[in-house]
């Protein structure tokens, strides 16, 4: 089992996004059967042959053993991955372009980096597994409280000024060896009912008391 699958195609991603068949993924983290998955699902056996059969075709689930009970033939199957992220690129040229909107303070602007991370490093994790590389990467996470939306804007100011230091610093493009890499820097609010990393609900979007806040997200 791969740790990520990366769907780079409508069809696949069709065939995925079903409720149904997400949930099959889902419960296939572990080798199962259409007869364990009936039962447990409260499915019908045959229904769930279908679905199976679809995400078997696009390789989204994976045969494991075959097994005969009797009568009956039995197939062992589970997920072709652990997690599955759908890449942008399947939107074509609906997705958001990076350069059609360069204010920086623009939701566009955001999710078109982050729809380009997406496409890019799924495009590097199936190149890296069809060589048997890896892929290197570096992500960080966190989370800051502002008082006001000027103390959120002065932050950015500082952070822009401190990471273009770091990269006049490291940036070389005269060696040989030199290979680029993509800097994304974003931020933004964290929307009410969403679980922190340690599973709480955040509620801070909705406790404060400024209402220029309120309605900046």
């Amino acid at each position: 089992m791969q740790d990520i699958g990366v769907i780079d195609s409508a069809e696949v991603a069709t065939a995925a996004l079903a409720p149904i068949r997400t949930r099959l993924l889902a419960e296939l983290s572990e080798p199962g059967s259409a007869t364990t998955l009936a039962a447990r699902l409260g499915v019908p056996r045959q229904k769930l042959n279908y679905h199976l059969r679809q995400l078997e075709k696009h390789g989204l689930v994976e045969l494991v053993e075959e097994r005969r009970r009797g009568n009956v033939h039995e197939r062992i199957l589970r997920a072709s991955s652990s997690s599955y992220v759908v890449s942008p690129g399947v939107m074509g040229r609906t997705q958001p372009v990076v350069g059609a909107d360069s204010d920086q303070a623009s939701p566009r602007w955001l999710l078109a980096l982050a729809s380009r991370m997406v496409r890019e490093v799924g495009e590097l994790v199936v190149g890296a597994r069809r060589t048997g590389k890896r892929v290197g990467t570096f992500g960080l996470d966190g989370e800051v409280c502002f008082a006001t939306p000027a103390d959120r804007a002065a932050f950015a100011d500082e952070l822009t000024d401190a990471v273009t230091r770091l990269v006049s610093k490291y940036h070389d493009d005269s060696s040989d060896g030199s290979r680029r890499h993509r800097l994304i820097v974003g931020m933004h609010a964290v929307p009410p009912g969403s679980a922190d990393p340690s599973g709480r609900a955040n509620t801070s979007d909705s406790d404060t008391s400024d209402s220029e806040e309120r309605n900046d997200v």
